[in-house]
């Protein structure tokens, strides 16, 4: 999705950036994401990105496993800001979002604040390349990726859109098959910190495959 910003390098961005940690969550560079808030300290942090006006939001996924707080869990070291692209009150309270990625950035500390979100510094340089569309996409297997899909979506009686599917980039492609995957944390923040598209495909494929295997050794009928 196009957007009105215009970030030609890491440093077109803050260095502290308002994080809303959400298990499960990712977003990865130019994919959507809806969000519906209704918790309180993320409307102030959505009133608080329109107020400063760069209206970026770090999505970011709480370590859980290593936490020994669940009011307020550890943080996993690399997530990805988002851009307020879409907005509309529900008239009950709520916000209802939609973030287009930016950036992938490394956490480089937590910051001690007054508002009720938290907030970190962050580092932007070491994913440069995420500013630059497309990138690195010819390098991806996208005939395996598309064989990997097809077997995933026989397997659980799915439907999809194949001629948007045909006719999508690479790296939207991969990027929201990555997005959309029905896999847990630890997966997700594998496919968020790949080095690369085709490294984040190769995850994405080998998660899936490992998927189906497990299915095919629990007699799973859709594999018969």
């Amino acid at each position: 999705m196009p957007i009105n910003a215009d970030y030609r390098g890491p440093g077109d961005l803050p260095e502290v950036i308002p994080v809303f940690p959400l298990p499960g969550a990712l977003l990865l560079p130019r994919g959507q994401m809806p969000l519906n808030i209704f918790e309180m300290r993320y409307l102030a942090m959505v009133d608080d990105a329109f107020r400063d006006g760069h209206r970026l939001i770090g999505m970011i996924q709480p370590d859980l496993a290593h936490s020994a707080s669940e009011d307020k869990p550890e943080l996993f070291h690399v997530g990805c800001v988002g851009r307020i692209t879409q907005f509309a009150e529900s008239g009950d309270g709520r916000y209802i979002l939609e973030l287009t990625g930016v950036s992938r950035f490394k956490v480089v500390e937590e910051l001690t604040v007054l508002t009720p979100y938290r907030q970190c510094k962050v580092d932007f340089f070491a994913y440069a390349d995420d500013l630059t569309a497309r990138k690195g996409e010819d390098a991806v297997d996208r005939k395996r990726l598309l064989e990997v899909l097809t077997d995933f979506l026989k397997v659980n009686d799915l439907k999809v859109d194949w001629s948007g599917i045909e006719s999508a980039p690479n790296e939207a492609l991969v990027n929201a098959l990555a997005m959309m995957s029905p896999y847990g944390p630890p997966e997700k923040q594998a496919m968020l910190e790949a080095v690369d598209l085709k490294t984040r495909a190769e995850i994405l494929i080998a998660v899936t495959e490992m998927d189906l295997a497990k299915k095919r050794t629990s007699g799973d009928p859709g594999l018969q």
